[in-house]
């Protein structure tokens, strides 16, 4: 074997020369001759990388700044490689799923690109050494069952160790539990009939994956366990003058690595770009303010003009820009509608801009924001951490200690688990529980059919979707997360509170959540009728052009789409009016909060009775 070498640090420490530190570092390099000191060289990366990794983006992103970047960690590894230890983090990556095989197959594809790309931990025998991923399937399509096997052993093959825990691993895991066990783990796992074990939810998927998890190592081990969903990448989104460009420019392990070592930390939540994290149901009217943007821009267009919706300014960066209730988690709320940015190349005009924007409306129902997709903040360092108060379950990191804090409330099958999670552990775990700008890009629906492959509370039927399952849980998900944040507030879960103040709590929550509600309800209302008048203009261009036909049925369907949801006579608000409904959802809620606090001694107990065996 060839000895490593050192171009690309000496790249950067050359193309960053004004920065005094990388000066001493590159004179400290040049002294270093024998091959016998690679400790001293593996310290000169680990400090040169610090100082680059904040540094990299205020350069160009072009594909070969990038592709040095990598080459960079690629050499750091061999020299790590030469040591005769490796006491750096091994990962766990868990990637729960549900008839999605086109989703986890581009997941697993990210995730091998990412270890070609950066070899953390090293290859040996035909694997990624520091790296396993576990599959967990909760399918209920066999056909999607086979091919979620086969993508497990394709990966395999390439490199990254894949386990499949299909629902018969699932049982047999939970076999494992005595009767006593299973009863009174009930809230945390479910109730497992073989006949209907399937699409449990994500929470239940969770919780029974972290009993898998605990039998792989114990607290002396170096081990992370990262979950991701199977819709997202190991990758960043980053945005330049209309130009959006998905790279893989980020060394996750590494970073995670790091900051688990040099801080007390046991939790780490990261967040996701690209399509937003939550749901259609909270998101209609920032989408509609930039619909009628549109068709505002569109009137005073010409119709066969090259097109001039690219490189328009966007509003500043706003985390929650997609949400329109963004105040509730103490964003600031979006006040002006956000620019389509225009994504056809070569020669277009305006008919085309129009034709393409309107096949991806309905796209939202699916969970898209066409409009306000979120980008890579290059502004904060990538291994910088601040408290933290919500944990996105699509990407978050723990060590073993962190498998005390299973999905709460998982049989209720809400919506914001992750949030009303992140309020509990803030409360206990104070700053070890943190977060990191290491996002994951969430890509909500299939590239070549413009809908999801998989997603529960949404029915479709011919044109018309349906988010009355989603809405309901989204609603009552966000009475439990504010519930939960006055009771932590109240020292709960450590100090009991009372069954009347639960029920006060949930309550009082409920009304101002459904005042939320009917008054975001009456401002769809109203941009939906601007939108109408606006669109039906039979004056306006799009309706006097017979080749306009196909976009005149996508806005249709998105009108009526919007209508069936957000209107008078919609099924969602149906249901969380529902005295019936709402009496029963709290006191779900109640006897869950009740009950939460034995769940978590029991919990505890068939953890440490699983390490005993």
């Amino acid at each position: 074997m060839n000895p490593p070498t050192h171009q690309a640090l000496q790249h950067f420490l050359t193309a960053y020369h004004h920065y005094p530190a990388l000066a001493q570092l590159k004179q400290k390099l040049a002294t270093i001759t024998a091959p016998q000191v690679p400790d001293e060289i593996v310290q000169i990366y680990h400090a040169a990388i610090a100082i680059i990794d904040k540094e990299i983006w205020s350069a160009e992103t072009d594909d070969a700044l990038i592709k040095q970047y990598q080459q960079l960690y690629q050499e750091l590894e061999d020299h790590i490689a030469l040591l005769d230890r490796d006491e750096r983090h091994k990962f766990v990556i868990v990637i729960p799923v549900a008839d999605r095989p086109r989703h986890l197959k581009a997941c697993l594809q990210s995730l091998l690109t990412l270890c070609q790309s950066f070899h953390y931990g090293g290859f040996a025998n035909q694997k990624y050494t520091r790296i396993t991923a576990i599959v967990a399937d909760d399918s209920r399509e066999q056909l999607n069952i086979q091919q979620h096997k086969q993508i497990v052993e394709h990966f395999n093959v390439q490199g990254i160790e894949t386990i499949y825990f299909g629902l018969e691993e699932q049982l047999r895991q939970l076999a494992k539990l005595t009767q006593t066990e299973r009863q009174q783990l009930a809230n945390i796992l479910g109730d497992a009939d073989s006949r209907t074990f399937y699409h449990k939810g994500p929470s239940l998927m969770r919780n029974i994956t972290y009993l898998k998890l605990n039998e792989l190592g114990n607290e002396t081990d170096k081990l992370l366990f990262y979950f991701v969903d199977s819709d997202q990448e190991f990758q960043v989104r980053v945005g330049t003058n209309g130009d959006d460009r998905e790279l893989y420019a980020i060394n996750y392990f590494y970073a995670l690595d790091r900051i688990f070592s040099q801080h007390d930390v046991n939790i780490l939540t990261g967040k996701v770009i690209g399509d937003p994290p939550v749901s259609p149901a909270v998101m209609a009217g920032t989408f509609l303010d930039d619909v009628i943007e549109f068709l505002q821009q569109m009137k005073a267009a010409e119709p066969q003009l090259s097109c001039q919706f690219h490189h328009q300014t966007r509003p500043g960066q706003n985390d929650a820009a997609y949400h329109d209730m963004a105040d509730l988690f103490g964003f600031t709320t979006a006040t002006t509608a956000y620019p389509y940015q225009c994504h056809l190349s070569g020669a277009h005009n305006h008919v085309d801009c129009f034709m393409d924007f309107a096949s991806k409306l309905n796209q939202f129902f699916h969970g898209e924001h066409p409009t306000r997709k979120s980008y890579f903040d290059s502004n904060t360092t990538i291994t910088d951490i601040s408290p933290a108060r919500t944990i996105y379950t699509g990407n978050y990191i723990f060590n073993t200690r962190g498998l005390k804090y299973f999905i709460p409330f998982a049989r209720l099958k809400l919506r914001m688990a992750g949030p009303a999670l992140g309020r509990i552990i803030k409360a206990e775990f104070g700053d070890r529980f943190v977060s990191a700008n290491l996002p994951m890009l969430h890509k909500r629906t299939v590239e070549d059919s413009g809908v999801s492959e998989f997603r529960p509370g949404i029915n479709r039927t011919r044109n018309i979707i349906d988010l009355s399952g989603e809405f309901e849980r989204q609603f009552f998900g966000d009475i439990m997360l504010f519930t939960m944040e006055k009771l932590t507030s109240m020292s709960y879960p450590s100090k009991p509170v009372t069954q009347q103040v639960i029920r006060q709590q949930l309550e009082t929550t409920e009304r101002e959540m459904r005042q939320r509600y009917a008054a975001k309800q009456q401002e769809i209302l109203h941009k939906l009728e601007h939108l109408k008048s606006t669109f039906n203009d039979q004056n306006k261009w799009w309706n006097t052009t017979a080749q306009m036909e196909p976009a005149i049925r996508h806005f249709t369907d998105f009108i009526n789409n919007i209508e069936q949801n957000f209107g008078s006579a919609s099924h969602c608000y149906e249901l969380i009016d529902s005295k019936v409904n709402r009496s029963e959802r709290l006191d779900q809620m109640l006897e869950a909060i009740k009950q939460y606090t034995a769940d978590r001694q029991a919990w505890t107990n068939t953890l440490g009775a699983q390490k005993d065996h």
